[in-house]
């Protein structure tokens, strides 16, 4: 009702259109319209005539159009590049599918009137049609679902109900008065803006998980509410910690609560499809994302429009680090012996600095769910997402907050898939039956690993910052964990707070507290605000601010320098201080320290949230190394490191560690009992490269008590050749006394399935004698196949090249000082956008790791080698922080040819490894 449609006519209408148009005019009386345009073809008048008799003819008013595809003439060329994009082919076999002219911009109305002067009631009617329109956003009317269990109970009553009973099993021996009384507050409040509705939702969610025994954890600003922990949603007790109600939920503030639920990122599908089938399609849908070009996506999108060869597009992206925006300069492309001015290229890298930052697609939020009472179809367009089963809104996630539509997050966490995998192979393995709120808390020797840094997998604490920072801050308690969490952040260090806590920490600062009030907010992390709380609650408590006005400063934090508001803040924050007697200079600190947080400030509540699975992680890790890292190999991908540095670093902790092999693996790792009663991690099947899961499912479900040749798997397993190249290239055939090559040879013989008649036939198989494989062949192809080897570490087979050129292992740097030649596998490239530039490096060789820091202009020189090799020669000067030792690197040479040189095997493919890189 009340909408207004314009028809677009075909290049030639005929009377099959003339009657569809008839019959609009029939259905939508005074609302239907047909458009005109001036299309330049030499033919405009005599169409816009017969146009004209048409409109007059169907009763459907002639209306000026333009077909804009662009704003100005001159992006002209980049509409036939997004058009070539679209279509899928290149700008030399485009053809008819480009406009033949520029004319497709905005024109002025004096411009319009003049094309249309024939018809001027046709512009006219653009502005009767304009003045028609006056639909406003704030005409929807959204409602929350509230829902009638047939017990008589409002869902505030309801809520109240479960908070209460929530509360007596969480304090069994009693509510706190300091819970109570924040219960209280809280209920009231949200019963007076009318969000009980909301809790109840997010509480049948995480009762559905917790029924299927899926893990789970509340995070971010919910975790500041008591209602939350008590309902079982979060797990940050308020008597332990200063929750700030007003971070997650203010009267002052007109939005509504955003709770952030995490679960296994393995079995998150289950939560959804129950929230599809429990409310209904028609009322359920998750929130969309506009996903933008970035430099790396243009250039790889434009050159191919361009007709530029896959080889120099992909060197050109590479060129690029991560999510930048920057356009790819011209020395850059001289770097890889490329001409930036040819004519073909430079017009591809123009044309890739245009579109970068342009829309590119329409993405599915990660996890946000807008539910509403009535239709969400009525509120909101909707459409069948690409993913099965899944439909989304077709708005960006922040048009939706900005019209108010309460959304809550189900979120994917691939730790809590690692710990309910762990707690799973405790539980068959050693009879522990364990969960999160079980875990042996404040455990000496989980502090004392922390300490060594030793957290390769340790959710939260295994990147080269936080293993930076954990020697320094010696972690000695749970609280201690909060702040790790928070304090290698860009806003406590854009902030200047890192330093001097770590000081006061160390007993060489005494920690300043101004006034008594500011004590009590600051005791906790020694005189220094490292939480989002902490300056909402200094602003109340020393300037003078509301609850909702400090929250206005905290949101702000994040666009202060866009929105022009630092004026407003820092005098109302600046003269409060001083008029309550704090020194001029103090509150400019203090100001100056709120400016650094931006939108990188954590709240305590969240880093309590998070640190509550460090502590986890860390205990299993401790004391079940096996269990933990093959929980870790089984969650893949996720964290810091690839599959060959856990097993790596499981060996280091003493884990016994078996390869893939066919008649021993599963899909999953798995772990084997030891002759000493340890237990020993088996590679799973996921570990061949080119095997799927349900060919490596099938194999498992009819190995029974073991395949004695190739063709026995063959025949039984009914694997294709295929599968049975992809685990002979693994090396699988251990058990049965095949080297790798002798497998491949017998594999080769077999071209197609058994005959139906012999399918259950098992016969013995004798390979041909062939040559062994050297060392060097072996490890290249373990890490073609596997991601990994067992046999040898590469760089120990290069060890003897590598002394010869005065490379020092890395076990040897704690002993050295000032310049060192080290080299490695090129494992993380760390290049965080607050760091000036800095990207840091972490190598491995066969003793360790190497810590690497390239300054910008470092970088800068050596730029294509840092960002494109696998394995890298750093000669630097050592720096030594306490036990955490750099090396500055000062010259960077590319050592990838090596690696291949390993295989001396002809046709081997050469050795090129992924890092995983982080911005």
């Amino acid at each position: 009702e009340g909408q207004i449609l314009i028809a677009l006519p075909p290049d030639s209408p005929n009377a099959a259109f003339a009657n569809q148009l008839q019959a609009w005019a029939r259905l939508c009386p005074g609302r239907v319209f047909l458009a005109a345009q001036w299309r330049f073809g030499g033919d405009d008048h005599r169409r816009l005539v017969r146009l004209a008799d048409l409109a007059q003819q169907a009763g459907t008013p002639l209306v000026a159009t333009n077909d804009v595809h662009y704003h100005a003439p001159g992006r002209r060329p980049l509409q036939d590049v997004l058009t070539c994009i679209r279509a899928g082919c290149t700008l030399a076999e485009a053809g008819w599918r480009l406009a033949v002219h520029a004319e497709r911009h905005l024109k002025p109305a004096e411009e319009m009137a003049r094309l249309f002067s024939r018809h001027p009631q046709a512009v006219t009617r653009s502005l009767e049609i304009v003045e028609r329109c006056r639909f406003s956003l704030d005409d929807l009317r959204y409602q929350y679902p509230v829902e009638d269990l047939g017990d008589g109970l409002t869902p505030q009553q309801r809520l109240e109900q479960l908070t209460w009973a929530g509360a007596a099993g969480r304090y069994p021996a009693g509510i706190p008065a300091k819970v109570e009384a924040a219960l209280r507050n809280e209920l009231e409040l949200i019963g007076r803006l009318d969000y009980p509705a909301y809790f109840l939702t997010v509480h049948d969610i995480v009762r559905f998980a917790e029924s299927r025994g899926i893990l789970f954890q509340g995070r971010g600003s919910a975790a500041n509410s008591a209602v939350c922990f008590c309902l079982g949603i979060t797990n940050v007790d308020p008597a332990r910690f200063e929750l700030l109600f007003a971070r997650f939920i203010s009267e002052a503030r007109d939005e509504p609560p955003d709770i952030d639920v995490d679960f296994e990122h393995e079995r998150r599908e289950e939560v959804i499809q129950h929230i599809y089938q429990h409310y209904g399609r028609d009322r359920a849908g998750l929130v969309a994302m506009v996903i933008h070009y970035r430099a790396r996506s243009a250039i790889r999108d434009v050159g191919k429009v361009l007709g530029l060869s896959d080889d120099i597009v992909g060197a050109l992206a590479r060129t690029t680090w991560g999510w930048s925006s920057q356009p790819i300069p011209p020395q850059h492309v001289r770097e890889l012996g490329l001409d930036p001015d040819d004519p073909t290229l430079a017009l591809a890298l123009r044309l890739a600095g245009e579109l970068t930052r342009f829309p590119r697609h329409l993405s599915q939020h990660v996890g946000g769910f807008v539910i509403a009472r009535g239709r969400l179809d009525e509120l909101v367009p909707i459409a069948n997402a690409a993913m099965d089963d899944r439909t989304v809104i077709e708005w960006d996630k922040d048009d939706i907050d900005e019209l108010g539509l309460m959304k809550v997050d189900v979120l994917a966490l691939g730790m809590l898939t690692c710990i309910r995998r762990a707690f799973d192979l405790l539980r068959r393995h050693a009879g522990v039956d364990i969960g999160l709120a079980g875990v042996p808390v404040e455990d000496p020797a989980v502090y004392d690993m922390l300490c060594r840094a030793d957290t390769v997998g340790v959710f939260q604490v295994e990147s080269r910052a936080q293993m930076t920072m954990l020697p320094r801050l010696k972690p000695r308690e749970f609280y201690d964990l909060v702040i790790e969490v928070a304090i290698v952040r860009p806003g406590p260090i854009q902030g200047d707070m890192v330093h001097p806590y770590l000081r006061r920490r160390e007993g060489k600062e005494k920690p300043d507290y101004p006034s008594p009030e500011l004590e009590d907010v600051l005791r906790r992390t020694l005189g220094v605000p490292l939480f989002q709380e902490q300056v909402m609650q200094i602003a109340i408590v020393a300037a003078g601010f509301t609850p909702a006005e400090a929250d206005d400063l905290r949101r702000s934090m994040a666009s202060f320098r866009r929105n022009g508001r630092v004026a407003e803040f820092h005098h109302k924050l600046v003269s409060g201080m001083t008029a309550r007697g704090y020194a001029l200079d103090f509150a400019e600190r203090v100001f100056k320290q709120i400016e650094g947080f931006a939108e990188y400030g954590f709240p305590e509540s969240h880093a309590a949230s998070f640190a509550h699975l460090v502590y986890v992680s860390a205990w299993l890790k401790c004391h079940h190394p096996a269990v933990f890292a093959c929980a870790l190999l089984n969650s893949q991908p996720m964290g810091f490191y690839a599959p060959a540095q856990i097993v790596r670093d499981a060996q280091t902790h003493g884990v016994t560690t078996r390869p893939v092999d066919v008649n021993a693996s599963d899909w999953d790792c798995t772990l084997e009992p030891t002759a000493t009663g340890a237990l020993a991690l088996r590679l799973g099947l996921r570990q061949a490269r080119g095997l799927a899961e349900a060919a490596a499912r099938r194999l498992v479900e009819r190995r029974e008590d073991g395949y004695v040749s190739p063709q026995a798997l063959w025949r039984r397993a009914g694997l294709d050749v295929k599968a049975l190249e992809a685990l002979a290239r693994a090396d699988a055939f251990g058990s049965m006394g095949l080297a790798r090559r002798d497998a491949l040879w017998a594999v080769k013989a077999l071209t197609a399935p058994p005959p139906p008649l012999f399918a259950g036939l098992d016969a013995a198989d004798a390979p041909a004698h062939l040559p062994q494989a050297s060392p060097g062949e072996e490890v290249v192809q373990d890490y073609l196949s596997l991601k990994l080897s067992l046999k040898a570490h590469p760089l120990a087979l290069l060890r003897p090249q590598l002394t010869a050129m005065r490379i020092v292992a890395a076990e040897r740097l704690g002993q050295l000082s000032g310049r060192v030649a080290v080299a490695g596998l090129v494992l993380i490239r760390q290049r965080p956008g607050t760091a000036s530039g800095v990207l840091f490096l972490t190598l491995e060789d066969e003793t360790g790791t190497i810590n690497i820091v390239v300054w910008a202009q470092v970088f800068e020189r050596f730029r294509q080698i840092v960002l494109t090799a696998s394995c890298l020669r750093v000669e630097g000067r050592v720096q030594r922080e306490g036990p955490v030792i750099h090396v500055i690197a000062d010259k960077l040479t590319d050592l990838t040819p090596a690696l291949s040189s390993l295989a001396a095997e002809e046709g081997v493919e050469p050795l090129r490894l992924s890092s995983r890189d982080f911005h």
